[in-house]
């Protein structure tokens, strides 16, 4: 589901509870989302991006240095 949709499903949902107070929360958590998936980190996610070698190098497969 696309956010915007979620939305716009939530908004009705909190219209029919008769939660009108809601409304603006909803639309700062959206608001947030959309912040968030679009920050430089996040691209990462998708995949594509760099692994985390460091990781790989305390793993304790390697002799000490």
């Amino acid at each position: 589901m696309h956010l915007d949709d979620w939305l716009v499903a939530a908004k009705t949902d909190a219209d029919r509870r008769g939660l009108a107070a809601l409304k603006p929360l909803l639309d700062m958590l959206a608001d947030a989302t959309r912040v968030l998936r679009g920050a430089a980190w996040n691209r990462h996610a998708a995949g594509g991006g760099p692994t985390l070698q460091a990781a790989d190098k305390t793993s304790g497969d390697d002799p000490p240095s």
